[in-house]
């Protein structure tokens, strides 16, 4: 009786080892374990080398906990049988089912949850050597479990548990915390910004042409090199006879060593010929290729063209890196109060106002898919140019223009409501 108890024991010990040892290799973070391989980490190379063998560690891992609990069983059991007769077997059952439940099952799957990292550096070695004892058991299991699926039409496909897909990124970007919520929300949308490098076009955060500087080749050369000194720009977009008609960008460093070498050389100055050729590229081009393109080339500057060749905007290498980091300003940029709060809680927006960049700063969730600006939007869904004084209520939020110049929005109030609809006082 002393022996069996004793077996029942150890076998208790192994399912808590097995239990444990799943939830452990299971939870434990892959990054932060890829993290400490690179670093040289023995145990982490073994933690790495069995998630990259999943089928043959988790069927280790079934097969050894199912064989240890149904032996224990089975001798707890016989023992009880021995002293109890035929009521040995309720007894038995009754008795394991709470042994391995709490000390087989709860506790250690408990302590490996909340221990992942540790627990699975501290059992790899020894799982390890479980999966190369019953290779040969759970590759005939597994052989099993396939021709099981096919034989009933299902498809068998291995899709690795333990890799970290775009939407996992995603989530665990949202769980991340801090006690500084400011800093947490801005490095929360940075992160969210890289991933959407791959989905957003540079149409979508370029600067619009009627923002953009660009200068007349033709105009007098004191006019031009007034108008680019204006400039907060150090690369100008040249045209001739047409503002689509780009024929170069030229850098005002340029400029500036051609003017130094004039002198008080009255020779015109040939901007076209300062001018470098002119980058085009179209509108749907995605952020991320544009940066690989960048760097790629060695370039900072592309011109955006819309399918029929006209002059959309610019895009920068600069405006990609604010993408992600958020807006750079330096001593030559020209800043504007794009946003006033109110004391009631509302906004009061610029017209221009990107769509992403006020979901990034205030949480919002305006839908940028159909339009880039806020008065892109307004005209989206209201499908009208809207009157100074009209309200329309959408997506959670109420819109109220307040400026409009020709037929561009160029001021208005937003605020958080509850309701979609339209509110107008002109009907």
């Amino acid at each position: 009786m002393i022996l069996t108890l004793t077996i029942i024991f150890v076998l208790l010990l192994l399912s808590a080892l097995f239990s444990g040892s799943e939830t452990a290799l299971t939870a434990a973070s892959r990054p932060y374990m890829h993290l400490l391989e690179q670093t040289g980490d023995k145990r982490a190379q073994e933690v790495n080398k069995l998630h990259a063998e999943k089928e043959r560690l988790i069927g280790t891992i079934l097969l050894g906990n199912n064989l240890v609990n149904i032996l224990a069983s089975a001798l707890a059991t016989s023992a009880l049988i021995s002293v109890f007769g035929e009521s040995g077997v309720i007894y038995a059952t009754g008795l394991m089912t709470l042994l391995i439940l709490i000390f087989s099952e709860i506790l250690p799957k408990t302590y490996a949850i909340r221990h992942a990292n540790s627990a699975a550096l501290s059992i790899a070695s020894t799982v390890r050597v479980a999966v190369v004892v019953f290779t040969p058991f759970t590759s005939l299991i597994n052989l099993l479990v396939r021709g099981i699926f096919r034989l009933f039409g299902v498809n068998y496909r291995t899709s690795d548990v333990f890799d970290i897909g775009d939407e996992e990124l995603r989530g665990a970007i949202e769980l991340h915390a801090g006690e500084d919520e400011q800093a947490v929300r801005h490095e929360r949308a940075m992160l969210r910004s890289v991933l959407d490098l791959a989905e957003v076009q540079v149409s979508e955060i370029m600067t619009h042409r009627r923002n953009a500087t660009t200068i007349d080749v033709n105009l007098p050369e004191a006019v031009a090199i007034d108008e680019i000194l204006a400039s907060p720009y150090t690369r100008i977009p040249l045209w001739r006879d047409d503002p689509d008609n780009i024929i170069g960008v030229l850098h005002a460093k340029a400029l500036l060593r051609e003017i130094r070498l004039h002198g008080t050389n009255s020779t015109p100055i040939d901007l076209a010929k300062l001018a470098s050729d002119p980058w085009f590229i179209p509108e749907q081009t995605l952020l991320l290729d544009q940066l690989e393109s960048f760097r790629e080339r060695r370039e900072h500057f592309a011109i955006v063209v819309d399918e029929y060749g006209g002059l959309m905007g610019i895009i920068t290498l600069e405006d990609i890196i604010e993408e992600i980091v958020g807006d750079i300003d330096d001593e030559h940029d020209v800043t504007t109060d794009e946003v006033k709060r109110g004391n009631d809680g509302s906004f009061v927006l610029d017209g221009s106002a990107t769509i992403r960049d006020l979901n990034r700063q205030y949480d919002w969730n305006l839908p940028d898919e159909e339009a880039a600006t806020l008065a892109g939007l307004i005209l989206h869904e209201s499908r009208r140019i809207p009157q100074v004084g009209q309200s329309f209520l959408f997506h959670d939020f109420r819109f109220d223009i307040l400026e409009r110049q020709r037929h561009q929005i160029t001021s208005m109030r937003v605020s958080p409501t509850l309701k979609d609809g339209e509110i107008s006082n002109d009907d």
